[in-house]
């Protein structure tokens, strides 16, 4: 056990070293991408949901709740945000949440097609065998499978809160109808939600180029896709730890050099999540001072 610890921190040491020899100009370039995943945020936001909402408190939202992001597990800080400003800008809780649950669908729809695209144009970005082991993969998916049921039994078996499943079911199909018959609307919440995890993929392929990452950039993406999909379960806030071990794995089974593979990690979640982190919960705090969550 001393020699994995001692093992693991040369390897973080060795990842830290390579972070000293990076290109600076990609690094800005991740780090514009990880702005406009703000921006993209903010408008599949706005495509969720058919009343128009103020643009500019909207985009200090969306920023102001990746801070509240990494503060609670699992997106639940972003979510809370974001269900509050649109109550306070005059969106019915029903509406609001089914809207909430719309984002959250289109997100992770686009997010699986994205990966499943790239994997079948690129057959070659991942070695899907050496992130899940054959043995593995059949009781990963019972487990899934079992989870599903077990939910789905308990809300058959509880009246309560079977009727309100049903009744946010009906709301948020409602919602759903009234957003896709605005074009405008429609494709702010599909092409909002398509740009996100492909700014996000290309924030850290930006990275990699800068710290010479021996991986192709598409190659990167697909890993980077294939990492957060499979942490998103894990309740953790803001997926830290997570999804650093996760996106390690990922970079080192596209073909990537375990120390560089960590150094683009964590200068990739350095610019992404630590460097906007302050500024992100001081905008928060001037938000709610300001009522406007």
């Amino acid at each position: 056990m001393l020699v994995v610890a001692a093992e693991h921190r040369s390897v973080l040491a060795e990842g830290f070293g390579h972070l000293r020899s990076a290109e600076w100009p990609w690094l800005v370039a991740a780090a514009g991408a990880t702005c406009l995943t703000w921006v993209a945020a903010a408008v599949t936001r706005q495509g969720a949901v058919v009343q128009r909402l103020p643009l500019r408190r909207l985009l200090a939202t969306q920023f102001a709740a990746g801070a509240a992001n990494h503060l609670l597990p699992t997106g639940l800080g972003a979510s809370a945000v974001n269900l509050r400003f649109m109550t306070v800008c005059g969106v019915p809780l029903a509406r609001s949440s089914a809207a909430l649950a719309l984002y959250m669908l289109a997100e992770a729809i686009t997010r699986v097609a994205l990966l499943l695209v790239l994997l079948i144009t690129f057959p070659d970005a991942l070695h899907v065998g050496s992130l899940v082991p054959a043995a593995a993969a059949g009781p990963l998916l019972l487990a899934v499978a079992g989870a599903v049921c077990i939910a789905v039994a308990v809300v058959l078996a509880v009246r309560r809160l079977r009727t309100a499943v049903i009744s946010f079911v009906r709301t948020a199909l409602g919602e759903a109808r009234s957003v896709h018959t605005r074009p405008a609307r429609a494709l702010a919440l599909w092409g909002g939600s398509l740009a996100f995890p492909a700014l996000q993929a290309a924030g850290l392929a930006a990275v990699g180029r800068a710290l010479s990452l021996p991986v192709p950039p598409v190659h990167m993406a697909v890993a980077y896709l294939a990492a957060t999909l499979a942490v998103a379960a894990v309740p953790t806030p803001g997926g830290i730890g997570s999804v650093e071990a996760a996106l390690i794995v990922a970079l080192v089974a596209a073909g990537g050099p375990v120390a560089v593979a960590t150094a683009v990690v964590l200068a990739y979640r350095i610019i992404t999540v630590w460097l906007p982190l302050l500024p992100g919960a001081l905008t928060l705090g001037a938000l709610v001072r300001l009522k406007v969550i």
